[in-house]
């Protein structure tokens, strides 16, 4: 069974962008070395750290509604308790929190997904 890398998610509150257009649905997938590595020599983040996390979920982010691209403006640009659902995301999907593994049931031979703890949890 191959490597689930991305995953869908749905925004509480949704990005609005400019013509007002609500996106709400989108994809992340999972984050490799140079996707926390990379943006450390970004300007905006040796001035201020915090950005680090807008500049790594507009990597990491590949759709959002029927944007064109997920770029650091767009993830700027998101309702508080968006940023925050998508920095929780982020967290489970790459180093902590549930992990879901998807398997067939060994009695009837449908699929299921399966819940599972993190390290330590």
């Amino acid at each position: 069974m191959p490597l689930q890398t991305e995953f869908e998610f749905t925004l509480p509150k949704g990005y609005v962008d400019e013509e007002g257009h609500l996106h709400r649905q989108g994809i992340m997938r999972l984050a490799t070395a140079a996707d926390e590595i990379l943006p450390l020599k970004d300007p905006r983040v040796q001035a201020n750290p915090a950005y680090l996390t807008v500049i790594v979920l507009s990597r990491v982010i590949t759709k959002l509604g029927r944007l064109p691209e997920v770029n650091p403006r767009i993830i700027e640009g998101l309702f508080l308790e968006d940023l925050v659902y998508l920095q929780d995301l982020y967290q489970r999907l790459n180093g902590g929190g549930n992990y879901t593994v998807k398997g067939k049931c060994p009695q009837c031979g449908s699929e299921v997904e399966v819940d599972i703890l993190g390290p330590g949890e």
